[in-house]
């Protein structure tokens, strides 16, 4: 079933920012490129460093460990499809921001 989180009050980040908040078993940060929301479990695939305080160029998120280098939108390293970040939908409803978790299972 899908669910939709509710960004905190006070995490939602402004234009070029980013916020960081636990939800149950989940650090997910949530970034604001140009107006657009992206949100990405906080958790480099590599070696499970954080990603919220990583480089921010564009909607490219490098992470401060090792350097590996991710796309916002699509999760994946760059040129490379064999690493992947968890990434999520962001929603906004009547002004308020949702981050869509939908279980693997039912995921395309």
């Amino acid at each position: 079933m899908t669910r939709r989180i509710p960004v905190p009050v006070g995490k939602h980040p402004q234009a070029g920012g980013r916020a960081l908040f636990e939800f149950e078993d989940k650090s997910l940060a949530l970034f604001n490129v140009d107006g657009q929301l992206f949100a990405i479990d906080d958790s480099c695939p590599h070696q499970g460093a954080s990603l919220c305080g990583g480089r921010l160029e564009g909607r490219v998120i490098q992470c401060c460990a090792h350097g590996l280098r991710f796309d916002l939108h699509s999760g994946y390293l760059l040129n490379s499809r064999q690493v992947k970040v968890n990434n999520y939908p962001v929603e906004i409803i009547d002004g308020q921001a949702f981050i869509v978790i939908v279980p693997e299972e039912s995921a395309p």
